[in-house]
């Protein structure tokens, strides 16, 4: 209920995707037989137990009382002053373990103790959902195993070490680029070798299908806190732009969800541009990918002429991925979200820029959301939403070793 009226889901977040798990073309289910059971299951079941009171109870309970939701919207003065309108950072960078990951963990550990499952396993690049998954494992007393690739090991290492003194066992992957797309190949075969006792928890709108609408819902919580509080600051639901950064795309998701629907609305993602998009180092996948299908799902990939993936980069760990949600390749292709692929140094100086106007150290990846800002021309009286994803503590090695930040003046 909102004022008295009944509110309905916005189109989009009604219609999509559809029985299939299709976004437009986009999304699916390619599993192997193995695991057709196991997907089977998840998907005959997640939207009873996500509708069930008790579950939504218990999962708003700990994302109150554990997570300390809601996080804040913030209205970045000094920030606002230098893009010329109003902007607003929704502070997920403040929820416990420091990222949005840990809305998605909180739900997916639920979900997963109702369906039977007593072994958790989970992928991660930048390490927030991989400390995300093993903080929920430690509080519901379940085995976790976390699959990260040995660059992503070597460059957070601090979230590596998180991991360990949470409990779970972290297993390095040195197979290919030895990033994200690594470790969620490495977390599938795991998956393959146990399936009946093993619930994965993916951490990002990508996977078969349920996953990308599983984690959609899980992490909308973000745009309903934004709905709500947006009222008190502007007298208005609704920001005139979303901002947020996409790598396989949970946060932009949760960001969003709430607003697909709504055309007055715009929605603007950043992802990884590396070195520039013709560099031959870049993680932009929705500017240079082709359809294709990746870790079950049909989507944008970043692949060769004869369909071999080809290596992202980016100096994010949790942007460095070949492939994108299907709910983001839908919506970019459809027109609904306009995408800039922002590059290494942009990032770094939008990272710059907002802790020496806010006070505030953003995550490599929020970084990116940041740095779309200057890309674009807004009016004084628009007032622009940007998803703070993340914190920038893993990321101090990066930005000491990057950003030069001694020879900046203040």
């Amino acid at each position: 209920m909102e004022n008295g009226k009944t509110r309905k889901d916005p189109p989009y977040a009604t219609s999509l995707p559809d029985d299939e798990g299709y976004y437009g073309s986009f999304g699916g289910a390619y599993v192997p037989e193995v695991l057709h059971a196991n997907v089977e299951q998840l998907r005959n079941s997640y939207r009873s137990i996500l509708d069930d009171p008790g579950f939504r109870q218990e999962f708003h309970a700990l994302l109150t009382d554990y997570a300390g939701r809601p996080s804040p919207l913030y209205l970045a003065q000094r920030l606002s002053g230098k893009h010329g309108c109003k902007i607003y950072l929704k502070r997920e960078d403040l929820n416990h373990t420091g990222a949005h990951k840990i809305n998605n963990a909180i739900g997916q550990i639920l979900l997963a103790r109702r369906m039977g499952k007593t072994r958790i396993i989970a992928e991660t690049g930048a390490g927030q959902h991989g400390v995300a998954t093993a903080t929920v494992c430690a509080l519901m007393n379940m085995e976790c195993i976390v699959y990260m690739g040995d660059t992503d090991v070597n460059r957070q290492h601090l979230n590596v070490q998180k991991m360990k003194m949470l409990g779970a066992t972290v297993v390095p992957v040195k197979s290919g680029n030895m990033t994200l797309k690594d470790a969620t190949n490495e977390a599938i075969r795991d998956w393959c070798c146990h399936p009946s006792n093993t619930h994965y928890i993916i951490g990002s709108t990508v996977g078969p299908h349920p996953y990308p609408d599983l984690v959609a819902r899980l992490q909308s919580v973000i745009s309903q806190e934004i709905r709500t509080q947006l009222p008190a600051k502007e007298g208005r639901e609704y920001p005139d732009y979303l901002v947020a950064c996409v790598g396989g795309g949970s946060n932009a998701a949760g960001t969003i969800f709430e607003y697909m629907g709504d055309n007055r609305v715009k929605i603007l993602l950043a992802e990884a541009a590396g070195h520039g998009i013709d560099s031959g180092h870049s993680a932009a996948t929705i500017h240079l990918g082709k359809i294709g299908i990746i870790h079950g799902a049909k989507t944008l990939l970043m692949q060769t002429e004869d369909g071999q993936i080809i290596e992202p980069y980016s100096i994010s760990a949790g942007l460095d991925y070949p492939g994108i949600g299907p709910l983001h390749a839908y919506l970019a292709g459809a027109g609904r979200a306009e995408v800039l692929a922002v590059n290494d140094l942009e990032a770094l100086d939008a990272a710059l820029e907002l802790t020496r106007l806010e006070g505030i150290i953003p995550a490599l990846e929020s970084a990116h959301a940041l740095g779309a800002l200057s890309r674009k021309r807004f009016h004084p009286e628009e007032v622009v939403v940007v998803c703070l994803s993340g914190r920038g503590d893993k990321d101090m090695d990066s930005y000491i070793q990057h950003a030069n930040i001694n020879n900046h003046a203040s």
